[in-house]
């Protein structure tokens, strides 16, 4: 009877304890990346997708607590990470309240769901809680940029994207003050932007990472202020190099990389210019 009681609490923890690897995605991803990142050995978004970057901090990982550093997440790697941080928890209430949205639900939620959009500079219409074509189209953009099945359907695994993604980003801009990010307004332009705010449209459009001079009412811009770029340098991204590479070699996070170059995404091009804090 004992031998029968351990027999199901290990398979119990077997099933909790899904092998991972490069390719999973899904709810225990984000888990990892989550205890990862309490760690200090991933320092990109939690998207909840194993890619190049997840599976390079489970081999750091790996390798710092004498495990074989194969990059796969099996059981004793799993309990290496229970060891070190709390045993994890499925997915907050949260996270799994939140409804799938598609092309023409209504309600409360399209409303959260277009704010975070909108916030996260991918959607630019108005806030009416009508999950429009427009609507469609900044979520399939959203999921392809972050690696999610671009069917324009917002579940489980999309909405973690965009909760983790916007998290920090509500708490940036809630320490930032007014005279850092600026609301476009109806008959701005970046040049009247600038001169309101003594800077230059190339300053604007550097920190923005824009590559044109158009801009949308209601997206948010960063403002250059007096002696913002002196602790900045610019990188000239180099064959294989990665944000997570380039952040350890600064001695900074992906995370700060991406919201200084208002970055969407962990992809990046050779010869590309990076803003790098110092």
């Amino acid at each position: 009877m004992e031998f029968e009681f351990f027999y199901e609490e290990d398979e119990y923890r077997q099933e909790l304890n899904p092998t991972l690897e490069e390719g999973s995605s899904g709810d225990y991803v984000i888990i990892l990346q989550e205890k990862l990142k309490i760690l200090d050995y991933y320092l990109a978004s939690i998207t909840g997708n194993f890619d190049a970057y997840t599976k390079e901090a489970v081999m750091n990982f790996q390798e710092d607590n004498d495990l074989f550093p194969d990059g796969t997440v099996n059981n004793e790697t799993w309990q290496a990470l229970y060891e070190l941080t709390d045993y994890p928890e499925i997915i907050s209430n949260e996270k799994q309240s939140r409804p799938t949205l598609r092309l023409g639900s209504t309600g409360p939620y399209v409303i959260e769901l277009q704010n975070i959009l909108k916030n996260l500079l991918y959607y630019s219409g108005p806030i009416n809680g009508n999950f429009d074509t427009a609507t469609q189209t900044a979520v399939k953009k959203f999921q392809t940029n972050n690696k999610l099945t671009a069917d324009g359907i917002v579940g489980r695994n999309t909405w973690s994207a965009l909760v983790s993604l916007y998290s920090p980003l509500a708490i940036c801009n809630e320490e930032n003050t007014d005279d850092n990010i600026y609301i476009v307004q109806s008959g701005d332009t970046l040049y009247s932007i600038a001169r309101r705010f003594d800077t230059t449209v190339n300053d604007i459009k550097r920190l923005n990472n824009l590559t044109s001079d158009i801009i949308s009412i209601g997206q948010q811009l960063i403002i250059p202020t007096a002696g913002s770029g002196s602790g900045n340098q610019i990188y000239t991204v180099q064959s294989g190099d990665t944000l997570y590479s380039i952040a350890r070699r600064f001695d900074t996070t992906v995370d700060d990389i991406k919201r200084l170059n208002n970055l969407t995404s962990d992809i990046i091009s050779i010869g590309q210019q990076l803003i790098i804090p110092t």
